[in-house]
């Protein structure tokens, strides 16, 4: 018999997922308006001017040579950037001439050179930074582990010279600017690439000491970081940009041992992973045996399509082969016993392919991490500042000229890009599935299924439950991580999601090339965990569903392998995701989502 409280989170659970469920259901009927267009070329390209030059990446059947920019010049085209890393290329072209180009049998695909952003939000107070303390990062220091030899990319807005960056010698081994083209300093304009990188790998000497009660370390502090700059000070790139330097960290891949990517960016999906250049790119980089890591977005708090959010995963970091990170709340506190989800932390599955992200979640509300006099950063937000007083014993309300605070999944992403750098340490042979799968499986499970957030500035209150397609696998232990030995030998992709209009439930597709679709070392419980998110009775669905109608949770098999055949009819890019459909479209061809992913100070948790 189910006591008040289940009674009231059975039915908070039902109303949530029958309000998804209505959403979807009207979707599906609605597919059939979806503009019709060129399927070689991206849907925010269609409408634009016939006088306009777009700025686009023409993605061909194989890597381009001068024949292949020649078809572009004869268009009226000009080159801007090479991409070879995705059979691609930069281009300027006349908008009236992309049909003519996506007629070529040679061109595969023809997509905007797209605005990307950091991942990050503001926040007006401050507490004491233990993102370290949650994920267990103290146990990995107690063995020796400090990323020392291993190199992590940080694609970001640059790295500014700072003391905590400095170990027995400078932590930056190679930096190159690719805002405007290669010229120019890599130096960190606008304070974000600095931030990141200090949660990575700070060594914390500015807050070390007989004067400090409290010493900001990042979580792997002995790395080779590898300091790509792509977003300039504002915080904003391109496509084209980041792809040209996830092509550079694969070119200097075995020089400076680089096994990780960081990419704390993102901008919303505007179709399959498999068509989009930047997904395409991150892929190569994963498949060249470097683990790319990327923020999932902060649209957690967007209902514009009344999904309370879900639906909001950013690019790249829809791709299922990337490691894909929410944010977590640490509550101010070490113990990860009050920690919940930050109610901005992007949700699945993503748009399109429907596939189940984020993969894990890790801290990222109100992280105290580098700064330097002077970046754009601190001008726009001041309020972010952090007195010395709170970590410098007898300190006073002046603000800390090395420490800065910011939230959002920007910041979660380095939390596990540096645990990536200490298992990596550990165990060099690791490939990057295994490590996707070890961080996966061992994840912190036991998570607080339901919370609530009021904004302060607003007052609006925010609902989350820690979900699948909210927290993925767990909660990042890099202390469990380091104990489990068991290997993955499949690839690590992450799930898809389908929907059984029948039944009115969803379910995983089973892949059996996955360590997934594996009953024998990876069975799905062992991997979600789908007995400890939620409470509920044994008698729930069966076990070849992932949500039944009236139930939030399956039964143990919450990945049922039986079965699993996929909708893709009802699934298709067409068919539920249709860009006029959940997000519509903008005057200038850019969708709602876009606008999770500006900085905001409103928007992390109190």
């Amino acid at each position: 018999m189910e006591n008040p409280r289940q009674a009231t989170e059975r039915a908070r659970s039902e109303s949530i997922w029958q309000n998804v469920l209505v959403t979807l259901g009207f979707l599906i009927l609605s597919a059939s308006f979806v503009f019709a267009g060129s399927p070689k070329i991206a849907r925010d390209l269609h409408g634009k001017a016939s006088s306009d030059r777009v700025d686009v990446i023409v993605q061909f059947t194989k890597t381009p040579t001068a024949k292949h920019h020649q078809k572009v010049f004869s268009k009226g085209g000009t080159l801007n950037r090479e991409l070879s890393l995705v059979k691609a290329g930069s281009y300027s072209v006349p908008a009236s001439e992309l049909a003519a180009l996506a007629a070529d049998p040679e061109v595969a695909y023809i997509s905007l050179d797209r605005p990307l952003f950091n991942t990050n939000n503001g926040s007006p107070t401050a507490v004491l930074d233990y993102h370290a303390d949650t994920v267990n990062a103290p146990v990995a220091w107690a063995q020796g582990l400090s990323g020392k030899g291993i190199g992590v990319a940080v694609i970001d807005s640059g790295i500014i010279d700072i003391p905590d960056l400095h170990g027995q010698s400078n932590l930056v081994v190679f930096s190159q600017n690719f805002v405007g083209g290669t010229s120019g300093s890599a130096n960190d304009q606008y304070g974000h690439g600095s931030h990141v990188a200090g949660i990575i790998a700070g060594t914390g000497k500015n807050s070390s000491g007989s004067s400090y009660f409290y010493t900001f370390k990042g979580i792997a502090d002995n790395v080779n970081l590898i300091n790509l700059r792509v977003l300039d000070q504002n915080g904003a790139g391109t496509d084209s940009q980041v792809i040209a330097a996830i092509q550079m960290a694969i070119q200097l891949k075995s020089k400076y041992n680089i096994r990780v990517i960081n990419l704390s960016l993102g901008r919303a999906v505007y179709e399959s992973y498999t068509l989009d250049p930047l997904c395409q790119a991150v892929e190569q980089a994963w498949k060249a045996g470097i683990v790319v890591v990327v923020a999932a977005g902060n649209g957690g708090r967007n209902n514009d399509a009344n999904t309370n959010g879900y639906g909001t995963i950013t690019a790249p970091g829809n791709d299922p082969y990337v490691i894909t990170v929410g944010a977590m709340n640490t509550r101010g506190t070490p113990s990860r016993s009050d920690d919940q989800i930050a109610s901005y932390s992007s949700k699945g599955p993503t748009l399109f392919d429907h596939i189940v992200k984020p993969d894990l979640v890790a801290p990222g509300n109100r992280i105290i991490s580098l700064y330097a006099a002077g970046l754009n950063l601190n001008s726009l937000y001041p309020v972010n500042e952090i007195p010395n007083s709170l970590y410098q014993t007898n300190g006073n309300s002046t603000a800390s000229s090395t420490y800065y605070l910011l939230s959002g999944t920007s910041m979660a992403a380095p939390v596990v890009s540096g645990a990536v750098a200490l298992l990596l340490q550990k165990n060099p042979n690791l490939t990057p599935d295994q490590v996707k799968a070890l961080l996966m499986q061992s994840a912190y499970k036991n998570l607080i299924p339901y919370s609530t957030v009021t904004d302060a500035v607003t007052g609006q209150t925010y609902n989350s439950q820690a979900d699948i397609f909210t927290v993925g696998a767990g909660y990042l232990d890099i202390q469990a991580a380091l104990s489990d030995t068991s290997l993955a030998t499949l690839s690590a992709k992450s799930p898809a999601a389908a929907y059984d209009p029948v039944s009115a439930s969803f379910y995983l597709v089973n892949d059996t090339s996955a360590v997934w679709g594996s009953n024998v070392l990876w069975g799905s419980s062992e991997v979600w965990g789908a007995n400890e998110f939620v409470n509920r009775p044994s008698s729930l669905s069966g076990s070849n569903v992932l949500w039944g109608s009236n139930v939030l949770w399956g039964s143990n098999a919450l990945w049922g392998s039986s079965g699993t055949t996929g909708f893709n009819v009802l699934w298709g890019s067409n068919a539920l995701w249709g860009s006029n459909v959940l997000w519509g479209s903008s005057t200038n061809g850019t969708t709602s989502q876009t606008n999770a992913l500006t900085v905001s100070i409103n928007g992390d948790d109190q």
